[in-house]
């Protein structure tokens, strides 16, 4: 859980910096930086000898729908919502996760999507003013997409790491990023028709996007997907709710798009808050009772 928590408090202040200070670029030049500096950041770990070929081909693809196909539609609704909404439309992940995993082990978990539901109720309580988003069904839907190829992510590293508990994450997370960097260079290439690199970003972008490349993406995915193999499928899916209210405070009071936001707003994220906590302290107590 550790690792989830410290990656839940990176993640929250990405959103605004996206929404805000990144302004102007191509989202899939943003997508396509981010992971190549994770890339950068893992590649002095990558051990390829430990794997066979068919084991490479199965993180680079994983690594093309969790983070490529992920970051693809993340950013891309930027475009259309802002942020402490892109953070909001997050909120269906956990059940996402949950079905997942049941569906590849052919059962079916009522806990774990109590667990997750929970979760979900708490994320769905904080909402703050009008969204003043004309296009908020394009964002919504790119949302969901985003949020069923990071929930499959996450669910299968688990169960593929937990197969081979003698790898170290660390020796083989590059491939991820090498196929996450792949399908978001070919994506900006064919749809924006644009180099996969923002070359016109301002000194402060660069210095946002080098951020966000290594510590949000590079260090975030890491621990995340480590802190993964190490929890229950129930409280990975609460977690993804945990970071919602910190992603949204951070938007809306610090980045201000709240525009001052109302006492009732403040209740609605305390409230969800509980009920997030409850989903994660509901699962644990669960675990520690067996």
């Amino acid at each position: 859980m550790p690792y989830l928590f410290i990656t839940s408090l990176i993640w929250a202040f990405s959103f605004g910096l996206i929404g805000n200070a990144l302004q102007g670029l191509n989202p899939l030049q943003v997508a396509d930086t981010r992971l190549l500096l994770a890339l950068l950041v893992f590649l002095p770990w990558l051990k390829p000898a430990l794997i066979s070929a068919r084991e490479k081909w199965q993180l680079i693809c994983l690594g093309a729908v969790q983070y490529g196909l992920m970051y693809t539609c993340l950013l891309s609704a930027f475009k259309y919502i802002p942020s402490h909404l892109v953070a909001l439309f997050t909120v269906l992940t956990p059940i996402y996760i949950v079905l997942i995993y049941d569906i590849r082990r052919r059962r079916f978990t009522p806990w774990y999507l109590a667990a997750a539901a929970l979760s979900v109720a708490g994320a769905a309580v904080i909402r703050v003013g009008d969204t003043g988003a004309e296009q908020i069904w394009q964002g919504f839907l790119l949302m969901q997409i985003a949020n069923l190829a990071f929930a499959f992510g996450q669910v299968y590293y688990r169960d593929w790491k937990r197969a081979r508990p003698e790898l170290g994450d660390k020796d083989v997370f590059a491939f991820l990023y090498l196929g996450g960097g792949a399908f978001t260079a070919l994506a900006t290439v064919a749809i924006a028709g644009q180099s996969p690199l923002p070359l016109t970003a301002s000194t402060q972008q660069w210095g946002v996007l080098i951020y966000l490349g290594l510590i949000a993406s590079g260090l975030g995915f890491f621990l995340w997907n480590k802190g993964a193999t190490q929890i229950s499928p129930g409280v990975l899916a609460a977690f993804n709710n945990a970071v919602v209210p910190l992603a949204m405070f951070a938007s809306l009071f610090i980045f201000g798009e709240a525009k001052g936001g109302s006492a009732e707003d403040l209740v609605r994220l305390g409230l969800g808050s509980a009920l997030i906590i409850a989903a994660l302290l509901l699962e644990k107590l669960r675990g520690a009772s067996k």
